[in-house]
């Protein structure tokens, strides 16, 4: 018997990541000790208070069981306290906060629930790669907006508009900037915004990146006058409180839009652990001592990273932000997937092509703060040495 995959899979591969991690393990296996500045897993734990609290709740004989499809009030509470306290943000956290089990699990439920054949969505090259898989799982049709350094890593919304935008319904935007740490400004999000609204079109913001590195107060697209009418917003705990493997996100926005989401969600999960949900709740808690401290680790991490770049002859533009570093490659490779085959057989260390984010990144590579000083001292000193 012959049991044919779904057309909606025709476009869409297995995610980058869960290939070149395979490829890694087996060279690992195989003796190869390959240091991997791959992909963005913080490697530090979380806060003493947010395993407290998990360990504490996981013990009650009562915490086992299946929780809304909503989250519990507390989480909600929550979250609705933590856009309040860092981004002057007012949620109503009956009806404008939606947990989620990671933020990748809201795009999707995004594009399930608001998506379809006769839809275009506009998505940035380079950009995150579930973005593209998203939308054509969904059956959409993809468009791509550049974003290239000599913009700034922004779009030229001026260029989009004298385009055909007439059968766009969503464009996803993503600031602090994924993969090349481009911040936003409040002006720009504020076009964003008034863009987003002259053409009829849904704003969905992923916003995991901007308490790592981030010089200035992070930003939500909501605190933009006017945004609400036309925005959703992704956050996520995996990178701000180093949660990634515990899976806690959380869409927020327009009460009526979010409910349609749960319509969808609500027939994909059973609720979140509650033992997790509580962690999270004492993660959100957390005051400016937890940012500092992070970050000081990582602003450290980010000097030897690009110390290592700098000695494969890599350039690295001042002002990032988030968990990595994006750095040109130099002109005698032909690409950053060149530069990274180099460095992974000759050095055994792993840096990503710039090109699995999208042709715009083809002359770049990414490396992860996601290793320990002394890890990242080896790496430099094998790239010193090959």
């Amino acid at each position: 018997m012959t049991i044919t995959t779904a057309s909606r899979l025709a476009h869409t591969g297995e995610y980058y990541f869960s290939r070149k991690l395979r490829e890694l393990a087996a060279l690992n296996a195989a003796g190869a000790n390959i240091i991997s500045l791959g992909i963005g897993s913080p490697d530090l734990p979380p806060h003493p208070s947010v395993v407290a609290a998990l360990a504490a709740t996981a013990s009650q004989p009562t915490s086992h069981g299946y929780q809304s499809y909503q989250g519990t009030p507390a989480l909600r509470q929550a979250m609705a306290g933590f856009y309040q306290t860092h981004y002057g943000v007012a949620l109503d956290p009956a009806t404008e906060v939606l947990p989620l089990l990671g933020s990748k699990e809201g795009l999707m439920h995004i594009g399930m629930t608001f998506l379809e054949a006769s839809d275009t969505v506009l998505i940035p090259n380079p950009g995150y790669p579930t973005y593209r898989a998203v939308a054509e799982i969904c059956g959409a049709e993809v468009r791509e907006y550049d974003l290239t350094a000599a913009t700034g890593w922004l779009p030229d919304l001026e260029e989009l508009a004298q385009s055909d935008l007439s059968r766009v319904k969503m464009m996803l935007v993503n600031y602090p900037h994924m993969p090349t740490g481009t911040p936003a400004s409040p002006a720009f999000l504020a076009r964003l915004v008034a863009f987003a609204k002259m053409h009829n079109m849904m704003l969905v913001h992923d916003n995991p990146y901007g308490f790592v590195l981030n010089e200035t107060p992070p930003m939500s697209l909501l605190a933009v006058p006017g945004a609400r009418e036309v925005a959703l917003e992704l956050n996520s705990l995996s990178k701000s409180h180093n949660l990634a493997g515990w899976r806690v996100g959380m869409l927020v926005g327009r009460a009526d839009w979010l409910t349609q989401v749960l319509r969808f969600k609500s027939n994909m999960d059973s609720g979140m652990f509650l033992g997790i949900q509580q962690a999270a709740v004492a993660a959100l808690a957390l005051g400016d001592d937890w940012f500092a401290e992070l970050n000081a680790t990582y602003r450290g991490r980010r000097e030897l990273v690009r110390e290592l770049l700098a000695a494969l002859g890599c350039e690295a533009a001042p002002g990032q932000t988030g968990l990595f570093v994006w750095a040109a490659v130099p002109p005698h490779y032909t690409d950053g997937y060149a530069l990274s085959d180099a460095v992974l057989a000759e050095a055994r260390v792993f840096l990503t092509p710039g090109g699995i984010f999208g042709s715009n990144g083809n002359g770049y590579v990414r490396a992860s703060l996601c290793q320990p000083d002394s890890v990242l001292r080896e790496a430099l000193e094998r790239v010193k040495n090959h």
